[in-house]
Order: C-alpha cells, then sequence, then structure tokens
C-alpha cells in the first residue's frame, strides 16, 4: 500500500514528541490498540531516531513516520531508523529532492499557494498544511482546492477533536495530524491506558 493510501485509511495521525524511547512501543500500541495504526515521531528530542527504530522493529504494522525533519542527515538518520515517510513543517529542497532521489516518501509542510506550487515542481501531489489553523484552516483548504485540485493535504497543526470531522469532510484532505491524543502529562507518566481512550475517541471522527 502507498504512504498516501495508508495515511487515508487511518485518518488521523498522531504527532508525537518523545522523551523517553523505552515509552515508544507501548505508546504505539496504545495508539494502534485505539485505532490509530500510526505515529509521526518528531525530531523535537534527541529521541527521536531510537523511538522510531523501536517502533519499526516491534510494530511493522504501525506506520511510523519522521516529523520536524529539517534537514538532509536528519532524513538519512530517520530513514535508517525504519521511517516509511519524511514529514516536515516547510518546504526544503534539498530534503524533497534527496527523499525523491532515494524513493522514499516525502510530505513537506506549505503555508501559502506559492509553497504548494514549488512543491508541484519538484514533482508532488501531496504535502502537509502547516500551521492549518493559524494560516486559514478549513477555509484555506476549500480556497486551494479551486487552483490546486491536483494536490492533496494533511493539515496540522490546530487540529483537535473539537475541529477534525470538518477538515476530513474536504476532498482534498487526505488525513490529519494531530497531538490531541498524546498529551505530553499522560505519556511522561506512562498512562497509556488513557492515550489508548483518547485514540479511540479521535479515530472514531473518522469516516471509514
Amino acid at each position: 500500500m502507498e504512504i498516501r493510501e495508508k495515511l487515508a485509511s487511518i485518518g488521523i495521525i498522531p504527532v508525537i514528541k518523545i522523551n523517553d524511547p523505552e515509552k515508544a512501543v507501548p505508546l504505539a500500541k496504545a495508539l494502534k490498540n485505539g485505532g490509530l495504526p500510526a505515529a509521526e515521531v518528531t525530531f523535537r528530542t534527541a529521541a527521536a531516531a531510537e523511538a522510531i527504530h523501536r517502533i519499526a522493529k516491534e510494530l511493522p504494522d504501525v506506520c511510523v513516520c519522521a516529523g520536524t525533519v529539517l534537514t538532509v542527515e536528519t532524513a538519512r538518520r530517520a530513514v535508517k531508523a525504519g521511517a516509511s515517510a519524511i514529514i516536515s513543517p516547510g518546504t526544503n529542497p534539498d530534503v524533497v529532492r534527496w527523499c525523491l532521489a532515494n524513493r522514499v516518501p516525502v510530505i513537506p509542510g506549505c503555508a501559502t499557494p506559492t509553497e504548494v506550487e514549488a512543491c508541484m515542481r519538484l514533482g508532488l501531489d501531496f504535502v502537509k498544511l502547516f500551521p492549518a489553523e493559524v494560516v486559514g484552516g478549513v477555509k484555506m483548504l476549500k480556497a486551494l482546492a479551486g487552483p490546486y485540485g491536483q494536490m492533496a493535504f494533511m493539515p496540522t497543526g490546530g487540529i483537535s477533536a473539537a475541529n477534525a470531522a470538518s477538515y476530513l469532510a474536504l476532498k482534498n484532505v487526505v488525513c490529519c495530524g494531530g497531538s490531541w491524543m498524546v498529551p505530553e502529562k499522560l505519556l511522561d507518566n506512562g498512562d497509556f491506558d488513557a492515550i489508548e481512550a483518547l485514540a479511540r475517541e479521535a479515530a472514531a471522527l473518522v469516516k471509514r
């Protein structure tokens, strides 16, 4: 299954900042059991690569992606660790070209029509809208659908249980990224039952 189809089948992709790699597999299991077999592990901590490696090794049916990938070197590290895709907050042409050359799925971030067109010139038809709520959210995506009918989006940033369904209802939205089902306090405390419950509530927002 292509990464786009896989993400579409899941609908909501948990965005994770993890400090302790020991918690990576239990967290991924909780998300999977809750109906969200995916994770965007952000390179905002030193534990990211090890967390990706552990999830990819122990739970191969969980779609683990690398987030906040800002350099080619980080992309290399993420792929070596087992990441299924590279996701970034903005569009770094060097990272995109490296991913394309190495046949690694890449979902760069865009916030403007100009950035969407830059990604189109690089040959992409699936990007991240970030920060989604800040740049216009649902209204922005509806506006982009007109001139860029061939582009698909993964809105991330400000997505919550309250507004996720309105994003997922749009034809040009493949999936949404969000962190509300993995609150930092619950993760730090290892309360995976509570995280599983939040994941189940989030998964219920996705129309299968």
